[in-house]
């Protein structure tokens, strides 16, 4: 057998290797080199300020806030030492320093403080200094950590640790039995080693271990039991452990698992094993009374939101955002003073917080910290100019727009104050828009608080400029991207999490913030969690880029990633899949076209991209050969009549750089994937502080375009902390086709079902994905009569695909449909009702999926045969997609072969390298009767396309000295 790669884009791409790794812009398909000039022309003509110097000196830098540094390389590690015994029920020396280690049950006590408390409220007079040094995920001996961060030896160090109390086991129970003895082993050689370690710089610690809690089993989520029996296990084995070397062991499995069942009223966890508040003060309680052998006193509220807020000041210092500027590859031009300035005022404000415990514990009276001590921030360096700064008035007048167009500012600072440094849009049913914005970034400093907000803008006479501005949330966290949830809150980016913020008491104004996952990365604050969407068929996606690392805990078991990952969320189980992990840089903006395909800006056809990821901590190959830009922010398709016939069909994408421009391109059908090719532009703008950071069509077909304006542009290239980064301005352009009369706008908030199913027949994407997420606000009961009533009388293909979306959506199969459209001689059409196989093949028998399957790997249609590779990596079970698919993985190898013997261009053959290293499936052909034609075939694949897997952070990969890398 053999593949065939048919390599027609080399020719065209000549410079795409620069492109995917960001580079110099260089012509792709549909991309010529006139083009790539005028592009270079606007960028010159722009005269971007930070290739200009400034006449400033260079501040020095204090050589005492070298010990504020901690980090691998240079931070001093503890000597060894004889170990100490230790016994229940505890006893706790005056003075003790107590470190928290270990997964999310600790994590999570950074937020919710109760066994902290208890701690102190136990012993009032004792001084006690806690620090939580814990990470969601963690395993015994596997502690993902950011470039040249401190491990964990030298965290414990530094911070002179007398006491730890540890929790392991969860993450490592889903190894399942077969997995007990390899744990053991791993628990063992981790004993040994922090038992005799000095970290206090005279004895050993005293050692705790706690075991995991249980899970439970919640509405559409069967985590007790799916995991219990294997965390007993690994529950016995902690015990055995800790009597082993003579350290005490806490049960919390026993005490948590007394009602494994819960209803929605008397849930202690969010989603089957992350504890809400009310289940971490019952964990507290549990293992105080294990610790001490005696019940804890009641606890005090207002010392627990004491404890809290010192955990949070911790947490800035512990684990501070853009870690990779502070201790990783990105540290040399601006890391020293900019960071360990701050490391050392959050030291102080962490130990002032320390004294108020103190204080409030002894008296019983609360007692505020007092942070008149802090010294002032050392200057930074302000090496580079900056561009200048205009009015909304004057920027319009930088603008070279389209003499077919015209703009106006639909909102600005001028307006609203809230309108600073806005990031995302998006339409809520009302036709109103919401915007996040962010002050806090790059990321907070000591004595700030995160207060970014989401604001709501109306236009309530529909005079094209927003007279209505309403603040929803302001206490957030760099909120770099966000989606309406269909009933009334917001799934938000708030790194290191994923939060769920809602209104409880419908007064229009955020009240509480849920955390779904945490334990993103946070590396680099504008590459973490972003391109928020709801898919075609109901699940929240989301994506980070370059130099993160991430790990969250789920009732599935941990997701990791690492350098970057798409994700996909699904609400009503509570399922996280990671996918599409592959060396990216500045990948923003994401939509999707009237078939369902994915597009992206790297790559741009990002369905290719879809397979799961290899074992971590590996990555899939770049998208050399493939069109993928950085500095891409957001895209829209051109739908409304009242727009240029020749924009019909193709779409309209904001840039920052290498310029700032508003583009068109056209959206063209290949074998085996679709390509853009760029038109013209909208608006170039020969200012640089406009910087595009969104786009959006709004109701009625009007085109706008979201400017985080500022005359600093860049992460990298100046000062995190450059005073000239402007925390103030903010607009909102409005873009529409002179003389055009704009269409109604749909109906959403106060149709009916039968209205909001007829929707889908829109030919605009937006009015779609209103309607869906309308309709998935409503329950299945409400839906599905009226649905199927629906789908009975469409007879267009793409009517009927927005039909098995909504199937999807709501976690209904219908066979009948999936198995009509899968056949259908629209290939398009066949291609994309794959999608929901990926997720239904657990509940169908494994025959008719292995069949519905096979018929797609013979398919004529590259597309097709894409979509149904891509289909088998979600069928097995791996590290990245758990499943309750009953498919053996044999019998998907066998079904998968033959598509060797075929033609494959270069998107299709690599979404079949992809789907074969992926590590639901590689695992199971490596031994098979079709290893070595696989290996072979794969290695014809890496060798034509020169392509290599990456497992190694940007900074071990030398990514800012890539050849032909330019700093913009």
């Amino acid at each position: 057998m053999k593949l065939f790669f048919v390599l027609a884009l080399f020719s065209s791409i000549s410079a795409l290797a620069q492109i995917s790794y960001g580079g110099k812009s260089g012509p792709g398909k549909g991309t010529s080199s006139s083009t790539n000039e005028h592009r270079e022309k606007n960028a010159a003509k722009a005269g971007d300020a930070k290739k200009s110097k400034t006449a400033r000196k260079t501040p020095s830098k204090d050589p005492n806030l070298a010990k504020y540094y901690i980090n691998r390389k240079t931070s001093p590690r503890p000597n060894k030492i004889q170990p100490v015994k230790t016994k229940l029920p505890l006893k706790i020396p005056p003075g003790s320093r107590i470190a928290l280690i270990g997964n999310l049950l600790l994590d999570a006590e950074r937020r919710f403080g109760h066994l902290e408390t208890l701690l102190h409220q136990h012993y009032p007079k004792h001084k006690l200094t806690i620090r939580n040094l814990a990470w969601p995920a963690d395993e015994v001996d596997l502690m993902p950590r950011p470039d040249n961060f401190g491990d964990l030896d030298q965290h414990l160090h530094y911070f002179k640790s007398d006491l730890i109390i540890a929790t392991y086991g969860y993450n490592e129970s889903f190894g399942g039995k077969e997995g007990l003895p390899g744990f053991r082993k791993r628990l063992d050689q981790f004993l040994t080693h922090l038992k005799t370690q000095a970290y206090n710089g005279k004895t050993a610690a005293q050692i705790i271990l706690l075991s995991p809690t249980a899970s439970e089993n919640i509405a559409a989520v069967n985590a007790g039991d799916r995991n219990n029996e294997n965390l007993a296990l690994y529950t016995q084995a902690l015990a055995e452990g800790a009597k082993k070397h003579s350290i005490g062991f806490c049960n919390v499995f026993n005490g948590t698992k007394t009602n494994i069942t819960a209803s929605k009223l008397n849930q202690r966890t969010i989603d089957g094993h992350q504890n809400n508040i009310h289940g971490h003060h019952q964990f507290a309680n549990i293992a105080f009374k294990a610790l001490f052998e005696k019940d804890p006193t009641a606890l005090n509220e207002d010392l627990r939101q004491l404890v809290v807020d010192k955990a949070t000041q911790f947490h800035y210092r512990y684990r501070p955002l853009n870690t990779f500027y502070y201790t990783g590859g990105r540290n040399k031009s601006y890391g020293y003073l900019d960071f360990l300035p701050a490391m050392r005022n959050f030291d102080l404000m962490v130990a002032n917080r320390d004294t108020a415990i103190h204080k409030t514990v002894a008296t019983g009276k609360l007692v505020n910290p007092d942070d008149s001590n802090l010294p002032k921030l050392d200057d930074v360096l302000l090496s580079r100019g900056a561009n200048k700064f205009f009015s909304p008035a004057d920027e319009l007048k930088a603008f070279k727009i389209d003499p077919r167009f015209e703009v106006n500012c639909f909102a600005s600072e001028e307006d609203f104050p809230e309108m600073a440094c806005p990031i995302q849009m998006r339409w809520d049913k009302h036709g109103r828009l919401w915007v996040s914005t962010s002050v806090t970034y790059p990321h907070v400093y000591p004595g700030q608080k995160p207060c970014d907000k989401i604001i709501i803008l109306e236009d309530t006479n529909q005079d094209g400029k927003a007279d209505k501005c309403t603040t929803w949330a302001d206490d957030l966290h760099i909120p770099l991207s966000f989606v309406l949830d269909g009933n009334g809150g917001v799934f938000c980016s708030e790194e290191p999490h994923l939060t769920h913020l809602t209104d409880t008491d419908s007064d229009g104004k955020m009240d509480h913030r849920e955390v779904v996952f945490t334990g993103f990365g946070c590396e680099d604050s504008h590459h973490a969690l972003h391109d928020f969407t709801w898919t075609p068929g109901g699940d929240l996606l989301f994506r980070e880029s370059i130099f993160h690392n991430s790990q969250t805990e789920t009732a599935y078991g941990p997701i990791r990633a690492k350098n970057s990952s798409w994700f996909l969320y699904h609400p009503s189980t509570k399922k996280l899949t990671a996918f599409g992990a592959y060396p990216n840089t500045n990948p923003w903006g994401v939509t999707f076209d009237p078939y369902g395909n994915h597009v992206a800006s790297h790559p741009v056809f990002a369905s290719t991209f879809h397979a799961t990821n290899p074992d971590y901590p590996s990555q899939h190959p770049g998208a050399r050969g493939m069109q993928a830009y950085s500095g891409v922010c957001g895209q829209d398709f051109v739908s409304h009549d009242f727009w240029p016939k020749e924009m019909q069909g193709g779409f309209i994408k904001v840039r920052y750089k290498p310029t700032n421009r508003v583009e068109f391109h056209h959206w063209n059908e290949e074998p085996a994937h679709f390509s853009e090719k760029y038109q013209f532009d909208l608006i170039f703008s020969t200012n640089l502080s406009f910087i595009p950071v969104d786009f959006r069509f709004g109701p009625r077909g009007a085109a706008y375009v979201c400017d985080w304006y500022n005359p600093v542009k860049g992460h990298a290239q100046y000062s995190l902390r450059d005073p000239r980064r402007d925390r103030k301005a903010g607009r909102i352009w409005r873009i529409i086709p002179k003389k055009a009369k704009l269409d109604s706008a749909p109906k959403i908030a106060t149709a009916s079902i039968t209205e909001l199913l007829d929707h889908l027949k829109s030919p605009h994407y937006r009015t779609r994905y209103w309607a869906k997420r309308e309709l998935r606000s409503k329950t299945s009961k409400e839906i599905l009569s009226p649905l199927l009533a629906w789908t009975k009388k469409q007879k267009i293909p793409l009517h009927l695909l927005e039909s098995l979306w909504l199937h999807q959506a709501f976690d209904q199969p219908n066979l009948e449909l999936l198995e009509k459209l899968i056949r259908s001689d629209n290939h398009l059409v066949a291609a994309s009702a794959f999608g929901p196989l990926r997720f239904w093949a657990p509940k169908l028998p494994p025959s008719k999926s292995l069949n519905l399957l096979n018929y797609g790997i013979s398919h004529p249609s590259q597309h097709v045969r894409r979509e149904a590779v891509l289909c088998a990596s979600y069928l097995v079970p791996s590290h990245s997609h758990r499943t309750d698919s009953s498919i053996t993985p044999s019998s998907v190898v066998n079904t998968l072969a033959p598509i060797l013997e075929q033609e494959a261009d270069t998107h299709l053959a690599y979404a079949i390298s992809t789907t074969l290293n992926s590590s639901a499936l590689k695992p199971h052909w490596q031994d098979s009767q079709h290893a070595s034609t696989i290996t072979k075939a794969l290695a014809d694949f890496k060798k034509s396309n020169r392509l290599k897997p990456n497992t190694k952070n940007a900074n071990e990969a030398s990514f800012d000295a890539q050849k032909g890398l330019q700093t913009i």
